[in-house]
């Protein structure tokens, strides 16, 4: 598979951030600056930004296509998608409006990234039971998936209602709306998401990302079995960039860590250790350093993956939004065209 047109991303939460008090920041202010985050991304010609969806105090963003919805109204040429979107949690039918409203405003840019999150908490808010957890999303799916046809939607399942010759708008007004699933790390899904003939979008938040390849092997594999051409194949990952690899260690590490304890403390983790951080970083898939570390540690894992986009999860708790904004630099600036030069030699 060739490298040479691989897109190029970033992705935030919302994170709560802090200011100069060591206060939070309100919620409202995170948001402006997710927005403002956008719309210098698009400046640097970076090709894609995804906000993801959470419904907890440290992250802002609940509802990502109202978000993308302003930076769409300020930008030209960056896709905006989700990431990911619980679908489980959530109405297919109203998902699908959302992001077909969503990519009207935008001339066409509108992704979702599905998924069923590696958070929990959408689920006792908006009624549904966790042991529905597989079923949920398997139907949805299937749901949705009726509905990228672009065509009145005769679907049966066992969650709601059947639907006989059900229009839904708005309409997509030109081809079909780009919708990836995300995987963490399960076979059964990356299956799926070939089955249903969509891009894959692998969460590789830990470890090392080459241990990812059996998972990018059995998606081509599934696509050779059923005699079509395959599908894009995209990666999301944490990072941050800096001047050098000391001020982005340094000004990342108390960040990444507050973070980390915070969710591990919810799931029974031990508090992270800066041996494991600085592992992580050299070894594990946290793209972190100046932009030359980090083109250099990119490169290798683009091209031995074969992977069509890799989107930088760039937020990391209560690092400053003026950090963020530079690190977005950087990565537009620098680190993206060493990485496409690299892949190009």
């Amino acid at each position: 598979m060739t490298t040479k047109n691989v897109e190029f991303g970033l992705d935030t939460f919302g994170d709560v951030t802090f200011d100069e008090n060591g206060a939070p920041l309100p919620h409202a202010q995170v948001l402006r600056n997710v927005v403002e985050e956008g719309v210098l991304a698009d400046q640097l010609g970076i090709d894609f930004f995804g906000i993801g969806e959470h419904h907890r105090e440290d992250f802002a963003v609940s509802s990502p296509e109202t978000i993308l919805a302003a930076v769409a109204s300020r930008t030209s040429k960056i896709h905006l998608g989700s990431a990911v979107t619980v679908l489980s949690s959530d109405d297919p039918i109203r998902v699908f409006q959302r992001f077909s409203s969503l990519n009207a405003i935008s001339n066409g840019r509108a992704e979702v990234i599905l998924g069923r999150g590696s958070f929990t908490e959408s689920f006792p808010l908006f009624g549904f039971e966790l042991s529905q957890y597989e079923q949920l999303f398997e139907e949805k799916l299937d749901l949705f998936a009726a509905l990228l046809k672009n065509e009145p939607v005769n679907w049966q399942g066992s969650i709601r209602p059947p639907l006989r010759n059900q229009k839904v708008f708005p309409t997509i007004e030109s081809g079909q709306l780009k919708t990836w699933i995300g995987v963490g790390g399960s076979p059964e899904s990356v299956v799926r998401a070939a089955h249903y003939d969509l891009p894959l979008m692998l969460a590789i938040i830990g470890g090392s990302p080459y241990r990812f390849q059996p998972y990018v092997d059995l998606y081509h594999r599934a696509y050779e079995q059923m005699g079509k051409p395959v599908q894009p194949v995209g990666i999301h990952s944490p990072g941050y960039i800096a001047e050098t690899d000391e001020q982005a260690r340094e000004e990342l590490w108390p960040c990444f860590k507050a973070m980390r304890d915070r969710i591990g403390r919810e799931r029974g983790w031990p508090p992270m250790t800066r041996a494991e951080f600085d592992n992580e970083i050299e070894k594990g898939s946290l793209y972190v350093g100046s932009p030359e570390t980090v083109a250099a540690k990119l490169a290798p894992v683009i091209k031995t993956l074969g992977i069509d986009r890799f989107q930088l999860k760039y937020s990391a708790g209560g690092l400053g939004h003026e950090k963020m904004m530079r690190c977005i630099e950087l990565y537009g600036q620098k680190v993206i065209p060493a990485v496409r030069a690299a892949l190009a030699a």
